[in-house]
């Protein structure tokens, strides 16, 4: 992506001019941090910080560009292997081209139609890839760079292409339509040649039919002057180039789908769609002189076995000292709809069918020769399935796959939430890795992976990076992801510290979720203390420790109460604002004014106290890696399900976790067992809430007939008073309730927001709340309401990409209720409160309304103490806002350094020489920084949906506010390190990637880049150090892209080589008598036949040609400073060798042809030396 010089002209205007885009946000700080934020973005309380620290990041440092491409194609069609180069191409529907090759070695491209891929050709061991795609054009991609690109276009204008075939060694391309026309086209200039095979020269004049588009063509290993065409009614064509006319052709009765060559081309093979094998002979073409339907059952009277189901594709590779492999796809009996979809392999007599768990797209034989008139000697087959790629082993008896060393099981359950850490400690690595291998499978191949092309070394950045992917079957993968790869370390399956549900059961139970009820909704991760904690859908968490050790323990659990539940007040006066419990009372749920307890008809008993899924009561064996300490679930309440967490944040040094939904907040001593606070978000506040609040019961939402709420009968239709709020209806939108069984979402979102239908473009979007519930299925519904709509992670997919309107039209006013989603968390050493003299432990708690309160922690004062003496969390009566969802916080110290939260240094607890000093903690308060360094102030990060906003602590002086955005949302943000310094990294709906400076909030870059054209992207984006940041780009894929200028000139270094020089292996079995007399068909000369000279030239209207950015222009854009000028230089010395070799070959034709010529001149001038004149 090129990068623009006036951004710095902007940063110059942006630091001086009062007007400056950094300062002057509206609604600087309201409630208790109200300082005036002055034009130039500074408050006076603090002084200038921009004099007092020098911000080192400008746009110099930033530039987006994707690097890699990690998992399984998404929806793959096509697949080709180059033997001699070692190197695998896979197409796919959406017009992708991922390429493969030795670990490490793996390449994404895409055509720019977006066109299905129908077909892949390899010039063998030319670094050049021919594709063919559903638009009709046909494509030649360079391969000898590092990013492949275009070289030629060639676009058929009146016709569909079917197939493609490309004969080793030779330039020139046969391409069948569906028509039933072959034309040729010349892969040096991509250009039509004038000879084409016409369907009705090529089958007898006395057929009255069509026979079809061209399924198959080659040319035979025998002759290569002969091309064998397959049509789809069962008519075989095999044509003469030379004379242009059909040598034999051959009728079956039965349509055709491919067609194999024996090797010495004297028999071909047919499979057909009645589940038969059909062999032909050149020699009697009238029948096939055998017909076999593998997997048909033989019929007792002496009939022809029954039909079976199509065989796609067959294959048929010869051994020298062995019988031959017949390999195809399908064919399977009628009467066995249940099982899988199969390969068979037929060696001898022996049949074997090896069962796939997907549909097979295609598959590929790969041979020891590239030459087709040889022995195959076939060693293994690629196997291309719906969803995954396999290799079988074919040189053993029982034919075992080969272990994949690819990352393409990112998918095996559905993705649903991931976290990027880059830089992390480097020993976590390994360790993970020696957790994980224990848990490999066992029974592949002993042979090495067979797809070993290409070439790759580290390059320069080696720092370690870790990718935690969470499922939707509850496992979570730790995956190596340095230097540009990926690698699985580590799998963790959340699920095994609950009881499985039982086949039926699920109503009698508590679940709110009826599919993957323990999908993960969120993870929070400290690599320094190795503590893990993950949310699941069924609003529960559990915290993991750390050990290198089996234990056989039981799980501690906990149970919370967390609703909010306040009645309507009918009244005449809307404006009395009904008087709140104090702060201080931690109730774990508010009940109704009046005394009375709300009750809702249930189906059977109400439940109430009730957690939604049932953790394992017996001791249970943890092998080595991360062990449950403790599982924390939400209980329904009053009939009440409990609604989904939308926040979540652990803290080693204090042993504390917290987390929070659109009801209240909780905080858990993990250490201790307990729950410390369990809280409505109203409660927290005690008497500095800033909003005037009508509260509303949360049953309201209830869509069926009628809701008996205190008596009363409420229609779906009514509406509460609600003329007393405060919120304007941006505010509005952003009260939502979590609905159970939804997808999750990330740690970035807030789950409040109503039911309203809102346009489709992401611009239309009130708020990113609005956006999650129409795109991605957050709303709120009754436990009634849901049984009705459960659907799995994959029919979620497809809704979120077809962008289905809300469901609920009828909630429109309703819904509009005052609760507040809690959607950031965050423990720091901070100043609580403004007559703070010194820092102590905090909790930084965010709202969906774009309230931020802070929490004192009050932790005993020695480490022996900790065990047994209470912590004490309390509201300090802070009150900070924003506008939109609070997103992310992060502290820096009175330097500008990120302050990293404190932590405890990893321990193992389960460790057998466990003595008095290990069992000390050893905490780690501050870091960088040490405390006598942290000085009188500190800044307080805090970026929402809409805004970012520089605090100044303890005076909560707002120094600077940034709006970043008035019409769309922020999906994520992230604090981030850069090059030693510190930044922050958004994303937003609208799809621009925009990084400011800290503290000053200077915009640093500001790119359109990934518009959010489904709510995977939204839920699976985020940033992290070293200038990196990832995403789903489909359901089985991870994109990976880096906005660091240094990474960016650095890339080409990282990225594997697709060509590496090789020898193209010699023929054999060449002899002299074989050359002159058949073989090898060299004597054909493809160029005197096909060249304009003798065929003239193609009809302009038939295709037209466009030249493609490959070579040095494709150079151009992929890389800047020094890589870029040494990558051009290589392509044109590339280029440069070409027109040598190719002026070498011209000269030695120049050469042999005046050989000729002067044999030729002695011949006669012997024959005509002793002959007089008159003799002549």
């Amino acid at each position: 992506m090129k990068k623009f010089n006036f951004r710095k002209v902007l940063d110059g205007l942006t630091a001086s001019s009062p007007g400056g885009s950094s300062g002057g946000g509206s609604g600087g700080g309201s409630g208790a941090g109200g300082g005036s934020v002055h034009p130039g973005g500074t408050a006076g309380a603090a002084g200038t910080p921009r004099d007092e620290i020098q911000e080192t990041l400008t746009s110099d440092y930033f530039q987006i560009c994707k690097t890699v491409r990690h998992g399984f194609p998404y929806l793959p069609t096509a697949l080709a292997f180059d033997p001699v180069q070692k190197i695998l191409a896979i197409g796919t529907r959406t017009g992708a081209i991922r390429i493969l090759g030795r670990p490490g070695v793996d390449c994404y491209c895409q055509h720019e139609s977006g066109a299905a891929v129908l077909q892949l050709q390899f010039l063998i061991n030319e670094g050049a890839l021919v594709s063919a795609s559903a638009d009709d054009a046909l494509h030649l991609w360079n391969l000898r760079q590092k990013r492949p690109a275009i070289l030629h276009s060639l676009k058929f204008n009146r016709e569909r292409i079917t197939y493609c075939h490309l004969p080793f060694q030779s330039k020139w391309l046969y391409v069948g339509t569906e028509r039933g026309n072959t034309h040729i086209v010349n892969i040096e200039s991509f250009i039509l040649s004038g000879y084409v095979i016409m369907w009705n020269k090529a089958i007898e004049l006395s057929t009255k039919t069509h026979p079809g588009p061209v399924v198959h063509l080659s040319d035979s290993p025998r002759d290569e002057g002969k091309l064998l065409i397959g049509y789809e009614n069962g008519t075989v064509v095999f044509w003469d180039l030379r004379s242009k006319r059909a040598d034999l052709r051959a009728y079956y009765d039965e349509a055709i789908h491919s067609v194999a060559w024996h090797h010495e081309g004297k028999q071909f093979m047919c499979s057909h769609s009645d589940g038969s094998l059909t062999l032909w002979n050149l020699k009697s073409p009238n029948r096939p002189f055998q017909t076999t339907i593998p997997h048909g059952k033989i019929q007792r009277d002496g009939k022809k076995p029954e039909s079976c189901k199509p065989i796609l594709k067959v294959e048929y590779k010869t051994c020298k000292n062995s019988e031959p492999f017949v390999i195809f796809s399908g064919g399977l009996s009628y009467d066995k709809a249940c099982r899988r979809p199969s390969l068979t392999i037929m060696h001898g007599k022996a049949i074997t069918v090896l069962e796939m768990d997907h549909p097979i797209v295609d598959f590929l034989t790969l041979c020891e020769t590239p030459y087709p008139n040889e022995f195959q000697e076939p060693y293994a087959v690629v196997v291309l399935l719906e969803k995954d790629l396999i290799v079988v082993d074919l040189t053993q008896s029982n034919f075992p796959i080969f272990e994949n060393p690819y990352p393409i099981d990112i998918h095996e359950s559905p993705v649903t939430c991931t976290e990027y850490f880059a830089d992390c400690p480097p020993d976590l690595i390994p360790v993970l890795y020696s957790v994980g291998a224990k848990h490999k499978k066992q029974g592949y191949s002993n042979k090495e992976w067979p797809i070993s092309g290409g070439a790759w070394n580290l390059g320069a950045q080696t720092y370690p990076e870790i990718i935690i992917t969470g499922h939707a079957d509850g496992s979570v993968k730790f995956w190596d992801a340095s230097a540009i790869t990926l690698q699985m370390l580590y799998k963790l399956k959340t699920s095994k510290v609950f009881e499985k549900q039982k086949v039926g059961e699920g109503k009698a139970t508590a679940e709110i979720v009826e599919e993957d009820p323990f999908a993960v909704q969120m993870m929070y991760w400290c690599p320094e203390s190795r503590i893990f904690c993950v949310a699941g859908v069924s609003a529960y968490v559990v915290v993991y420790r750390f050990s290198k050790h089996e234990v056989n323990t039981e799980i501690a659990s906990l149970e919370v109460r967390l609703q909010y539940e306040v009645e309507d007040i009918i009244t005449p006066e809307p404006e009395i604002i009904p008087p709140f419990p104090d702060a201080s009372s931690q109730l774990p749920s508010l009940k109704s004014l009046s005394g009375s307890t709300n009750t809702v008809a249930c189906e059977g008993t109400m439940k109430d106290s009730i957690p939604c899924l049932s953790v394992k009561t017996r001791p249970v064996r943890m092998p080595p890696g991360y062990q449950a300490d403790l599982v924390i679930q939400l209980v329904w309440v009053d009939g009440e399900p409990p609604q989904q967490i939308t926040s979540l944040a652990v803290n080693s040094a204090y042993g504390l976790v917290a987390f929070g939904n659109c009801n209240g907040l909780a905080v858990v001593d993990f250490m201790q067992k307990t729950v410390l606070l369990s809280m409505g978000t109203i409660d927290l506040y005690g008497s500095s809430d800033p909003y005037q609040r009508q509260p509303r019961s949360p049953r309201k939402s209830k869509q069926f007939a009628a809701d008996h709420v205190n008596g009363h009968c409420t229609s779906p239709t009514s509406q509460s008073c609600s003329s007393g709020k405060r919120l304007s209806s941006a505010d509005v939108s952003k009260a939502n309730r979590r609905g159970p069984g939804r997808p999750p979402f990330r740690k970035a979102q807030s789950a409040a927001c109503m039911e309203i239908s809102l346009p489709v473009t992401t611009e239309g979007y009130i708020s990113r709340r609005a956006m999650l519930q129409q795109l991605h299925g957050i709303s709120t519904f009754s436990h009634d309401e849901r049984h009705c709509t459960a659907h799995t992670w994959m029919n979620k997919e497809n809704r979120e990409n077809s962008f289905s309107r809300s469901r609920s039209s009828s909630v429109s006013s309703i819904d509009r209720d005052s609760k507040e989603a809690i959607t950031a968390l965050y423990f720091m050493e901070s100043f609580a409160r403004k007559n703070d003299s010194a820092v102590s432990p905090c909790l930084w708690v965010g709202t969906g309304l774009g309230m931020v309160l802070i929490l004192s922690l009050n932790l005993p004062a020695s480490d022996d103490l900790r065990q047994s003496e209470p912590v004490m969390v309390s509201p300090s009566g802070t009150v900070l806002t924003l506008k939109g969802a609070v997103l992310t916080f992060a502290c820096l110290d009175c330097m500008g350094t990120l302050t990293h939260p404190p932590y405890e240094v990893w321990r193992d607890a389960h460790s057998a020489d466990d003595g008095e000093k290990t069992r000390k903690r050893k905490l780690v308060m501050h870091s960088p920084s040490s405390s006598q360094d942290m000085g009188d102030h500190q800044f307080a990060v805090i970026c929402s949906e809409k805004q970012a906003k520089v605090f100044s602590l303890p005076s909560q002086t707002c120094l600077y506010v940034h709006n970043i955005t008035e019409t769309s949302f922020l999906l994520r943000a992230d604090v981030v390190t850069l090059c030693n310094s510190v930044c922050l990294a958004c994303f937003c709906a609208n799809g621009h990637i925009m990084t400011l400076s800290l503290p000053s909030l200077r915009p640093l870059l500001d790119v359109n880049y990934l518009p959010v054209t489904d709510m995977r992207i939204a839920r699976t984006f985020c940033f992290t150090n070293e200038g990196q940041a990832l995403y789903l780009s489909s359901p089985t894929e991870i994109q990976r892209l880096t906005y660091s200028q240094e990474m960016c000139d650095n890339l080409q270094d990282m990225l594997g080589d697709l060509f590496t020089p090789v020898e193209t292996p010699e023929a054999q079995n060449r002899g002299f008598l074989k050359g002159l007399f058949g073989g090898s068909g060299q004597a054909f000369d493809r160029e005197e036949l096909f060249g304009e000279a003798t065929a003239g030239k193609a009809s302009r209207s038939l295709a037209q040609h466009i030249p493609g950015s490959g070579g040095i222009e494709g150079v151009r854009g992929a890389a800047g400073g020094v890589i870029g000028d040494l990558t051009r230089a290589r392509i044109a010395l590339d280029e440069r060798g070409q027109k040598l070799g190719e002026l070498d070959e011209k000269t030695a034709s120049m050469m042999a042809s005046a050989e000729a010529f002067s044999k030729h001149a002695h011949e006669v001038m012997l024959k005509y030396k002793d002959k007089k004149w008159y003799q002549f």
